[in-house]
């Protein structure tokens, strides 16, 4: 029997799932690594912890099953997207720890680059908007403040890589040094029409070509792992960033269909089909994957801050011991007393890019607890997806009346009840929430001959249905003190 292995590397934990033939996951090895905090909203991993973090759980759940390389028939990668890696194309070592997609120290510059007008010509290329959350700007940032970055790179020395080219060139010992069209199209340096590395926009960043990979498919055969530590001989088939991986894994294949990842932060996507829309709302337009010729767009709404809410509370509050318990301590109290927690933790994504709000907790008075803290923040995650949702639907020029959803966050009934009710649509939950990894592990079956496309759509599989049963009046209360909040929150950074 051979297996798909999917590599699913996140922003807060690196995984390995094993998946058969029917698509059920077989062996799952999950292992956290650092979040490094330099300075206020500054945010770093160690990508070489990261690598290794990755070696240890691919090592272990092929140990679980007892396989060899040779039981492998393909390997799909997803990873988190825009965090930045540099390294020495000789030694194959970082120059600087990578800077992570939730970054802010690139956001005056940003500002910088809107002022002077560039906006227009960036989204109408790539997509996207100017923010920090992007790659360029800090790869910018590591070329000008590491020393001798600018002049090696300058040299042909340097790599510049999305934590997908880095794990492919660590998995092939640096024989490829390559990113796919979902990942590209992350980078403000990608044209998402042309799909091309785009010559005015590396100018305008001040980016040298010679640091970039080769981009590809999100779906075939790049060539062999070649690392001691895994095995020799398995074939890297599948690479999309986490979020167009989970929109495949939900199977929302058809324009129109949509779906929500709710994980460190919440990520809202519909497949646009072969038609770029562009967004007068300030969403995000991009790639979601490429197959053989055909390019499938999506467009996105992404929220900073979603389930890292909770870790915060548990983390830095210390208000429960694991995550898992926010849900029995939110429910312990009817509602959320009055009390709104806007989670700008790292400023505001989608609709709002606000690099300069921070967060806020509104509404405290003496009878405030725990469990009211608990509730507003499962409910400020919903409370930011159903932004997007509404928005997007301006955006579509038609509602969405289903999204299915997954991630970490998904398995709380409390939250995702609330989201239905807000937003008035009804949400399908999958058996199985790790569609991250899933999408990547179809793609690569597509493109080994382990699956076919039209198989897939037999394996999708909804384990429960929740639809909104708040009044009216209420939900338009509760909407109402949010954007209040939200309101107060924004520019407090100066």
């Amino acid at each position: 029997m051979k297996y798909i292995l999917a590599i699913d590397q996140g922003t807060s934990s690196s995984r390995c799932i094993l998946y058969n033939q029917e698509s059920q996951p077989v062996a799952v090895a999950q292992q956290e690594f650092r979040q490094i905090y330099p300075k206020p909203g500054w945010i770093e991993h160690d990508a070489e912890e990261i690598w290794q973090s990755q070696v240890s759980v691919i090592k272990q759940a092929m140990q679980e099953k007892c396989l060899e390389s040779s039981d492998i028939a393909g390997i799909g990668i997803t990873n988190q997207r825009e965090t930045v890696v540099l390294w020495e194309r000789k030694t194959g070592k970082p120059i600087h720890n990578a800077i992570v997609w939730q970054d802010r120290r690139t956001a005056d510059e940003c500002t910088r680059l809107k002022d002077a007008g560039f906006e227009p010509l960036i989204q109408a290329k790539t997509g996207l908007l100017l923010d920090a959350y992007f790659s360029a700007t800090k790869i910018k940032w590591l070329l000008n403040n590491v020393e001798n970055a600018r002049t090696k790179a300058e040299r042909g020395e340097l790599a510049f890589g999305t934590i997908d080219s880095w794990l492919v060139w660590n998995l092939t010992q640096g024989e490829l040094h390559i990113t796919d069209v979902s990942n590209a199209s992350r980078t403000l340096l990608y044209n998402i029409e042309q799909l091309q590395w785009d010559e005015e926009l590396l100018k305008l960043f001040d980016i040298p070509p010679s640091l970039l990979p080769s981009v590809k498919t999100s779906s075939e055969v790049y060539g062999p792992t070649q690392h001691p530590d895994i095995g020799a001989g398995m074939p890297i088939a599948a690479i999309a960033g986490d979020q167009q991986s989970a929109l495949f894994g939900q199977l929302c294949n058809q324009s129109g269909m949509a779906k929500c990842t709710y994980g460190t932060g919440s990520f809202l996507m519909i497949n646009t089909g072969r038609k770029k829309v562009v967004s007068k709302h300030r969403l995000l337009s991009t790639i979601a994957w490429q197959i053989g010729t055909e390019v499938t767009y999506a467009l996105e709404g992404s929220v900073f801050i979603g389930g890292a809410v909770i870790q915060w509370l548990r983390d830095g509050l210390m208000v429960f011991k694991q995550a898992s318990d926010s849900e029995a301590l939110a429910s312990s109290v009817q509602d959320n007393g009055g009390v709104y927690f806007v989670p700008a933790l790292t400023g505001l994504g989608a609709p709002h890019w606000d690099s300069h709000a921070r967060g806020a907790i509104f509404g405290i008075t003496r009878g405030t607890t725990h469990a009211h803290l608990a509730r507003a923040a499962l409910e400020s995650i919903a409370f930011q997806v159903d932004e997007l949702l509404q928005t997007m639907t301006l955006d579509c020029g038609e509602a969405i009346t289903q999204l299915r959803i997954d991630g970490g966050v998904a398995k709380n009934n409390l939250m995702v009840q609330f989201q239905a009710d807000i937003s008035n649509i009804s949400i399908a939950r999958p058996d199985n929430l790790e569609t991250t990894a899933l999408g990547a592990a179809y793609l690569a079956g597509i493109a080994v001959g382990f699956w076919k496309m039209e198989e897939l759509n037999q394996l999708c599989c909804i384990n429960q249905m929740f639809t909104s049963n708040l009044p009216t009046k209420q939900v338009d209360s509760l909407k109402y003190y949010w954007t209040k909040a939200v309101g107060r929150a924004k520019n407090w950074a100066e």
